[in-house]
């Protein structure tokens, strides 16, 4: 798969800048400690970052319809890398305040989710059609990996070098990543356009709501960000650490990441005709994680549900992925990237921040098994829809218009 130069590029890119990420939010909670700030500022400091990115995100598909893909990654890759140093340079210096690490944190997310869209609609361009699909498995697999690597090694650097530096490294990966999009050979994809921008953004919600799959997975991804999200953020720590200690937290979180990886690579060898269908049913498995956590004090139990978790979340993303590039017009393909991303995490936020007053109303153990029902349940009602349990997604030629 990796014989690909195009691809080879791209998943460097990719990770590299992946890896960096993974650091950043952990060395900018503690940069805004080490200025005094409370819980509540950090949190609205990452809140800014959030929405932000959200915001940011659907520009980032019309422009990645309007203009070469290529052009968008290494641009927003090279702006991170600017507005990430300036970041870093102002905690180094000591002279950064938490008004400013905000308004820095905002930029960041800003030109960060210009790529978003680009990134995930480039798949297609970089492989041939029947191929598709195993290099959205091997992007995925290498960016679990690159991540994990990153927030194991995010506390190592804050405590050796301090939060400025830490910073600074996500810094230069941005700046790598740049060089690696800029050396990848792909074919222009963008059609000069009259509509404005809003017209672009209805054309692509117009080819989002076509789909009545595409429609009513984007709904259940939102139930699911809105409902785990703070299962995993807010209970999750709370629980597990109260029962099996702090470690074992750490050791769950491990196991998910560990369902991810082998999730991965199943997903390159398996090949099913309807993937959809068999990706959302390996969806329902995530519930399994509340569940345990709710229901055993056995830590082998705990690791099995993260596990499952991991692995069935992974086999569904890369379905789910490769699905949309293979049903959606090149075209349109950022754009419906754009509104699935959107869709799906706008209600995270929300969630976070009500899951600690419901769960303490409803009890703890009670509100993770309703949340075990939700994510599964919903995952189970999608295969009631005949577009998920029937579409059999034919790879589509990634020609340039």
């Amino acid at each position: 798969m990796l014989r690909h130069r195009n691809l080879r590029l791209l998943v460097t890119g990719g990770t590299v800048s992946q890896f960096g990420s993974a650091i950043t939010p952990i060395a900018l909670a503690f940069a805004v400690l080490d200025l005094g700030g409370s819980a509540t500022q950090l949190g609205l400091v990452e809140a800014v970052f959030a929405l932000c990115e959200v915001v940011t995100t659907l520009f980032g598909g019309v422009l990645g319809d309007r203009v070469p893909r290529k052009v968008v990654m290494e641009g927003s890759a090279a702006l991170c890398a600017v507005v990430t140093g300036v970041m870093a340079t102002l905690v180094v210096l000591d002279v950064a305040t938490i008004p400013l690490l905000a308004v820095f944190g905002g930029l960041n997310g800003v030109v960060g989710a210009i790529n978003g869209p680009s990134s995930r609609a480039m798949t297609p361009l970089v492989v041939p059609a029947d191929e598709a699909r195993q290099a959205v498995a091997v992007r995925s697999v290498f960016s679990t990996l690159t991540m994990t690597a990153g927030f194991a090694l995010a506390g190592v650097l804050v405590a050796i070098v301090g939060p400025g530096w830490a910073i600074g490294v996500d810094a230069a990966t941005y700046l790598v990543a740049a060089i690696a999009f800029s050396l990848m050979r792909v074919p222009q994809t963008f059609a000069p356009s009259g509509a404005s921008m809003l017209g672009d953004l209805g054309e692509g919600l117009r080819e989002v709501l076509k789909h009545s799959w595409l429609w009513f997975l984007i709904l259940q991804a939102l139930l699911y960000h809105l409902f785990f999200g703070g299962a995993q953020s807010v209970l999750g720590p709370i629980v597990v650490s109260g029962e099996l200690g702090r470690q074992s937290w750490g050791f769950a979180l491990s196991a998910l990441m560990a369902g991810f990886v082998i999730g991965g690579l199943v997903c390159l060898r398996w090949h099913p005709r309807r993937a959809l269908r068999n990706g959302v049913l390996a969806l329902s498995l995530t519930g399994l994680f509340p569940l345990a956590m709710a229901l055993s004090d056995n830590l082998l139990v705990l690791l099995a549900g993260a596990f499952a978790h991991g692995f069935g979340l992974q086999i569904f993303s890369v379905f789910w992925e490769s699905s949309i590039n293979a049903a959606v017009p090149a075209e349109k393909l950022a754009r419906v990237h754009a509104f699935d991303s959107v869709g799906s995490f706008v209600a995270r936020p929300i969630g976070l921040a009500l899951t600690g007053p419901v769960a303490t109303a409803a009890g703890y153990d009670t509100w993770l098994i309703v949340v075990a029902c939700v994510v599964s349940g919903s995952s189970l009602l999608a295969l009631t829809f005949s577009g998920v349990r029937h579409l059999e997604a034919t790879p589509r030629p990634a020609v340039a218009p």
